[in-house]
């Protein structure tokens, strides 16, 4: 009996180690590619002075949350795929007829199940569909923040020049309140005069104290980028009026092929194929094998025992779960239609108005601009000798503050629309100073 036992004991002691082998050896494999793929990464430290746009997006890279998330997903594929290379462990088992022991039967037996019709296979190509699919959802996420971090970056320097503006101009409302006064202390104009200075200076320090309230709103909004509610830049670099290029449609068109978002959904279409596979796959009955021993004290001698059992797909033949998989493969292809219709029009519209913003933007540097500070400048200089009414400069004022405004919000809007664009096609836009933007290692 011992002698007939000690190769099956032998053989249930030694397959153990050879698991726990490979399992060290994939997690080992794991941490590695973990590693690779950016967790143990030096994290840039957010600046104190100023802040440039490619500062910002290395920022985002290393610390932002949603990208963090994309990261953990792909490590967490990546444990699907070790175990969809895993085979089914054996089992042993042992079994004793009857107390006495002069009649006893004692039967020991080891077990392995054998998949067949492709099982295994099926799952690691459904793992690795899944990853690729992580993977680009990672890139798509990056795509996101990118265009979220430049529009965000674009909004803090708006908001720079902006209360650059109001500060101007409180300057100037000062300085018309001292000329009102002056007037009417010589008793050239009415006090009315004063009065409305006096009004028209309470207005601009309102604007004022609005811009300062949106600078520090856009500055909290970019520092969220990274995790950072408090940031620590004093200022963002302006590189404001420097505009991104236009590219042509046909450019646009063809980069969208490639956009993230789009081969996210090429790539759902083929995991989900694969998961009709695996449960196609699994219609197919897996079998069996034993092999062991029986003692049989009765009859005072040892029996070997080889068995082989295989289930009767009788009543579930996975029907149901196969059909779930080929409705989701369907599913997955129309909302593929979906995503290429949706990003082409998001795509047109973004290059509509990245188009039209530009063309403002244009406008406003070449003829509004210049003929409003013209103007503003010989409607001071004329009221401080006499010549003009308060009213007129007033007009003048406010008309020179609209238009400046305007033009910051046509650039902002100019670089908000490339930023978009960027989201959709996953392509950055050449900027300035964007400098080295260290993006997930693919």
């Amino acid at each position: 009996m011992q002698k007939l036992l000690l190769p099956l004991a032998l053989a249930v002691l030694v397959l153990p180690p050879a698991y726990a082998e490979n399992g060290v050896k994939a997690e080992s494999t794991v941490k590695a590619e973990s590693t690779k793929s950016g967790v143990a990464r030096t994290r840039p430290v957010e600046p104190m002075g100023t802040l440039s746009l490619g500062a910002a997006l290395d920022l985002a890279y290393s610390a932002n949350p949603d990208i963090a998330v994309a990261r953990r997903e792909v490590q967490a594929v990546e444990g699907a795929i070790l175990q969809a290379q895993t085979i089914p462990n054996p089992q042993v088992g042992t079994s004793i007829e009857d107390t006495k022991q002069e009649t006893r039967t004692t039967t020991f037996q080891l077990s392995q199940p054998l998949e067949l019709g492709g099982k295994r296979a099926a799952r690691v190509t459904a793992a690795r569909r899944g990853y690729d699919a992580a993977m680009l959802e990672l890139q798509g996420k990056q795509a996101e923040v990118r265009a979220a971090v430049v529009s965000a970056f674009y909004d803090v320097v708006t908001a720079q020049e902006r209360f650059r503006l109001a500060q101007a101009t409180t300057e100037l409302a000062k300085r018309a309140t001292e000329i009102a006064s002056k007037r009417v202390l010589a008793g050239k104009v009415s006090p009315v005069e004063e009065t409305k200075a006096r009004v028209a200076e309470s207005g601009v320090r309102v604007e004022l104290a609005q811009a300062t309230s949106e600078l520090q709103a856009s500055r909290k909004r970019l520092g969220a980028m990274w995790g950072n509610a408090v940031p620590y830049f004093d200022l963002a670099e302006n590189q404001l009026e420097t505009l991104p290029s236009l590219p042509g449609v046909d450019e646009l068109k063809q980069g969208l092929r490639q956009a993230p978002s789009l081969q996210r959904a090429r790539m759902e279409v083929d995991r989900r194929q694969a998961l009709a596979r695996v449960e196609l796959t699994r219609r197919v009955p897996d079998i069996t094998v034993s092999l062991g021993v029986k003692r049989d004290e009765q009859l005072g001698r040892n029996q070997a025992i080889v068995g082989v059992s295989v289930p009767l797909p009788l009543f579930d033949r996975n029907q149901g779960n196969v059909l779930e998989a080929l409705r989701r493969s369907d599913k997955a292809r129309d909302e593929l239609t979906a995503t290429e219709v949706r990003l082409n029009s998001e795509l047109g519209q973004a290059y509509d108005r990245l188009n039209a913003s530009r063309m403002e933007v244009g406008l406003l540097r070449q003829e509004i601009l210049p003929g409003a500070q013209s103007a503003y400048d010989a409607t001071t200089k004329g009221y401080e000798l006499g010549k003009f009414n308060f009213l007129e400069v007033l007009d003048a004022q406010r008309t020179f503050f609209q238009a400046r405004s305007q033009y910051l919000r046509a650039l902002a809007e100019t670089h908000r629309s490339a930023a978009e664009i960027d989201r959709i096609v996953g392509v950055a836009f050449e900027r300035p100073n964007m400098g080295t933007v260290h993006q997930e290692q693919q």
